[in-house]
């Protein structure tokens, strides 16, 4: 088997890295912190203008016609970084339109979302203690918690119990809360909020797939960000007279810290090639997504223990590291419940 990349998959990957490694500094994620919507505006701007933002969807609707690994180079290069922007509900919104939507879907949200006018967010869920938003006559009950970015979402795709629907957030009641990683959510409660159906049945299951892959990309590029950032400090901090990094404790914790980094990246791959070549990949973006949130969780908590006192100092960035992997090890769920849906459909396969 060939793991390497082909010039195009190289050429995205590079151009994500020089986007997103000159604008999106630690003093940048500062300001960005600070501001009312917790988006990097300028960040933003410059993946629409690399053509970034519509690198996923369709030729015929002005996109890059590329696939899942594509993205996932460029979602993987935005972890590195933790870099504040809404790119992967927004790209996996508007590929999810391009498949299932109508024309006049197509025409009024998918040039927006190449352009970088328009932010789309989804309201996901495959926990089953968690209630469903029923669907009745193009009007939504019920209530989706969570919902990035969904305080300045244009759209939000919402699962229902009868299938995916387009929801404006502004005409629900949408309470504004702050995420683990700072990142700011919004709690939306549907009460007969009208809503426009988008496909038939499936829709949900094939966003899942996909959402569960960008996960394990953005996972894969915080923990190797992490590690390299803890394997600087501890080579370069000395211990009674030697650096911390030649303490047998020290080398083994980010040896294995490494092993599960290269688990993540290993699944991921498989999942998004499976995507790619349209074989069913749902086992494989659940093995994903469970390596990003159990070995991705103790990834950051090794990278902050390695740093002592200093891994408690939120002047120093790999605190953000750790609540960015704290974040996605939860969405969806955390390992034990993504164990237990992958169980499930083991035996369900059988």
């Amino acid at each position: 088997m060939d793991f390497a990349f082909d010039e195009t998959q190289d050429a995205v990957r590079d151009l994500a890295a020089q986007i997103f490694g000159g604008q999106s500094t630690v003093e940048r994620v500062k300001e960005v912190e600070a501001s009312d919507d917790r988006v990097d505006r300028k960040l933003w701007s410059e993946l629409a203008k690399a053509d970034l933002l519509g690198l996923v969807l369709p030729e015929v609707d002005g996109g890059g016609g590329l696939g899942m690994v594509e993205l996932a180079l460029v979602l993987r290069e935005q972890g590195r970084v933790v870099a504040p922007a809404p790119l992967l509900p927004t790209v996996l919104a508007g590929l999810a339109i391009a498949e299932f939507g109508t024309a006049e879907q197509k025409a009024q949200w998918l040039p927006g979302v190449i352009a970088g006018d328009v932010v789309l967010s989804l309201a996901l869920t495959d926990h089953p203690a968690t209630p469903r938003v029923t669907a009745a006559d193009g009007r939504l009950s019920g209530t989706s918690l969570s919902v990035p970015y969904g305080h300045l979402a244009d759209r939000v795709l919402v699962a229902t119990d009868s299938g995916v629907f387009l929801v404006d957030p502004a005409a629900a009641d949408r309470e504004v809360a702050e995420a683990t990683d700072r990142s700011k959510v919004a709690h939306l409660t549907f009460a007969g909020t009208p809503a426009e159906r988008l496909g038939d049945q499936g829709v949900e299951s094939w966003l899942l797939d996909r959402y569960r892959t960008g996960l394990a990309a953005i996972q894969v590029g915080v923990c190797e960000a992490a590690l390299d950032m803890t394997a600087t400090y501890t080579s370069t901090r000395q211990q009674f007279g030697r650096p911390l990094s030649t303490n047998q404790g020290v080398a083994l914790r980010a040896a294995d810290a490494f092993i599960d980094i290269r688990a993540i990246d290993a699944t991921l791959w498989q999942a998004a090639w499976r995507l790619d070549e349209g074989l069913d990949a749902t086992k494989a973006a659940m093995v994903a997504k469970w390596w990003a949130s159990d070995g991705g969780q103790r990834v950051v908590h090794a990278t902050q223990h390695l740093h002592g006192g200093m891994g408690a100092d939120i002047d120093y960035p790999v605190h953000r590291y750790f609540l960015w992997g704290k974040t996605i090890e939860q969405t969806l769920g955390g390992p034990g419940q993504q164990l237990a849906t992958l169980g499930a459909e083991l035996a369900e396969a059988t």
